[in-house]
């Protein structure tokens, strides 16, 4: 099978191509070649696993940019029953790069809110390689006030390059529109879980990512900027995006260690595309276990924590 292996994944990849190979000989033959097959095999999860524990900072960049990784309506479909997708800002229009709706995960219902990149060209222009205009965080912020209103718990899935800088995005309030889907986040008054997918920068992440647990899968990326946008403005050539991915420190276990994510999650070998299943059960998972203590806890409460867990950031340990 064709994972679409990124270029450090060369080794990976010949390896693959000579079990397909293999997988093509004929039954009838006269070698038996399934031990091959499994050696191969064997050798490929211990050659992945082996690369995949020294990974720079700009390879998790690109794995977390892959073009197979799951999106929000991937993990919908795997994680959550009932969903029932809600649509426009009652303003402008339907951004359909922020997707949301209410749902039910086990005996929780819930309102979902999150990006959406697209595969083909069709979905990525639908979905504007998921980078959200005013009316996407507008809509945002209408399904958690109506979350509020019926008291179900927000769960958010970021994955984004960023908000559009477009001259529409512009004339609309992009910088607006962000700010006020921020300051909403902080104050509704029912549980936030949010959950980095895939690639989180800039504003266009943080506009959803005020919450009460914050987690990130194992390969995912959190940060103000892209890589190739910091490399640009401090060394005036986005060549220099591994620098600049190794110097903001954007993958899941640095920021763990910071304080700045709650849990990170764990990936399948290979990452989340290799196995979509196995990533979707971890992540219920743990939106399953958040549910359960964040629902117990009296609302002021929630808020106050809220409220210091956001100052916490940036203090000296």
């Amino acid at each position: 099978m064709n994972h679409d292996y990124l270029s450090f994944e060369k080794p990976i990849a010949e390896l693959q191509a000579k079990i397909d190979e293999l997988s093509l000989v004929d039954s009838d033959s006269s070698i038996n070649i399934n031990d091959e097959i499994e050696n191969l095999k064997t050798k490929s999860d211990k050659l992945t696993e082996k690369i995949y524990s020294k990974l720079s900072p700009w390879q998790v960049c690109q794995v977390a940019r892959h073009p197979l990784r799951p999106y929000t309506l991937d993990y919908i479909k795997h994680i959550f029953t009932d969903f029932e997708e809600l649509h426009g800002d009652r303003l402008f229009g339907d951004d359909q790069s922020l997707i949301g709706g209410i749902a039910k995960i086990e005996s929780y219902s819930v309102m979902i809110i999150g990006h959406q990149k697209g595969r083909g060209t069709n979905e990525k222009i639908k979905h504007n390689f998921g980078m959200p205009r005013p009316e996407g965080y507008r809509k945002a912020r209408r399904l958690m006030e109506l979350a509020q209103k019926f008291k179900l718990p927000v769960l958010t899935f970021i994955d984004t390059p960023g908000a559009y800088p477009g001259m529409d995005s512009e004339e609309r309030g992009i910088n607006e529109a962000i700010a006020k889907t921020m300051a909403i986040m902080s104050r509704i008054k029912v549980p936030i879980i949010s959950t980095v997918t895939g690639e989180a920068n800039s504003g266009g992440a943080i506009a959803i990512g005020i919450a009460d647990h914050l987690s990130m899968l194992q390969y995912s990326t959190y940060t103000v900027i892209t890589p190739e946008g910091c490399a640009t403005i401090l060394w005036k050539s986005p060549s220099k995006a591994s620098e600049a991915a190794e110097s903001m420190g954007v993958t899941a276990n640095r920021l763990h260690k910071l304080g700045i994510v709650d849990e990170v999650i764990h990936e399948p070998l290979g990452g989340a595309h290799r196995d979509i299943v196995s990533v979707s059960e971890s992540i219920k998972k743990s939106l399953v276990e958040q549910l359960d203590k964040l629902l117990r806890i009296d609302v002021e409460e929630l808020l106050a924590r809220r409220y210091n867990r956001l100052m916490s950031y940036g203090l000296d340990s």
